[in-house]
């Protein structure tokens, strides 16, 4: 169940081009978050939250870390907020989180951008038993690179332009390994036109494979159906909502534009 509070920031870093690393402190959501969950952040002076996707849990201290780029005017006003103020969350928000096999299970992890990180729990759960697949406009926009090798996955590094890593899109490297290994599962978050194509790559191999979706939400608990997506189950197709229903799907559910 998701709760709403004003909670204080205590640590908070601008880690890249217009890119905001704040860490909050919420016992109670800390001990209820799951991994691919989100929440949703008012920002002063504007009537819809924001949502962000958490990308730390650290359930002994009680704390959250999100991710976010500053991209308008709600999320500059976010940035501008500093350590020992206070932030209005409602969260754990989202139905369905990812699924974690058990941790000797080989997974690949990939987040395209600011899809990234989501992903950071993923391979702290896998450790040495996974891959992660980064992938940036360029060298400029890279972030936790450091967080991701701390975990113990193998970590690939790919801009679009090779001002850092190897130059290349995700679907690149992920062809590339996936024709020398098999992984039990590929996790991905990102543009939609990255998932479509790793949820075509897995299906190919065989490979299980789970997207995390990322859609304009208004409420962020289902009441205003602005995030539907267009799924399939059982033969037939339905309107999922991904912030009730999601953000994480199976790939082979999900009908891509």
């Amino acid at each position: 169940m998701y709760r709403q509070g004003a909670y204080p920031i205590i640590s908070k870093n601008i880690i890249a081009a217009n890119t905001c690393d704040l860490t909050i402190l919420c016992p109670d959501i800390a001990a209820a978050a799951q991994c691919g969950q989100f929440m949703n952040i008012k920002a002063e002076g504007f009537m819809l939250r924001r949502p962000i996707s958490i990308c730390g849990i650290d359930r002994e201290k009680g704390t959250l870390r999100i991710i976010f780029e500053i991209r308008g005017k709600g999320t500059k006003a976010l940035s501008a907020l500093s350590e020992g103020e206070l932030i209005d969350i409602v969260a754990p928000l989202g139905g369905r989180g990812f699924t974690l096999l058990d941790k000797s299970a080989k997974a690949v992890i990939i987040g395209g951008g600011i899809g990234n990180p989501p992903m950071l729990p993923i391979a702290e759960h896998y450790g040495k038993n996974a891959v992660v697949i980064s992938g940036f406009r360029s060298a400029s926009a890279v972030i936790l690179q450091k967080d991701l090798a701390g975990t113990g996955a193998r970590v690939i590094l790919c801009t679009d332009d090779g001002t850092a890593g190897r130059k290349g899109f995700v679907t690149d490297a992920l062809s590339e390994l996936i024709c020398n290994e098999t992984p039990d599962i590929i996790y991905a978050c990102g543009p939609s036109v990255m998932l479509k194509r790793i949820a075509a790559q897995a299906a190919e191999a065989g490979i299980r494979c789970e997207v995390s979706l990322e859609e304009r939400m208004g409420c962020g608990v289902g009441g205003c159906l602005v995030c539907a997506c267009r799924t399939i189950r059982n033969g037939e197709e339905y309107y999922a909502h991904v912030c009730k229903d999601g953000p994480v799907f199976p790939a082979e559910e999900v009908l891509f534009e």
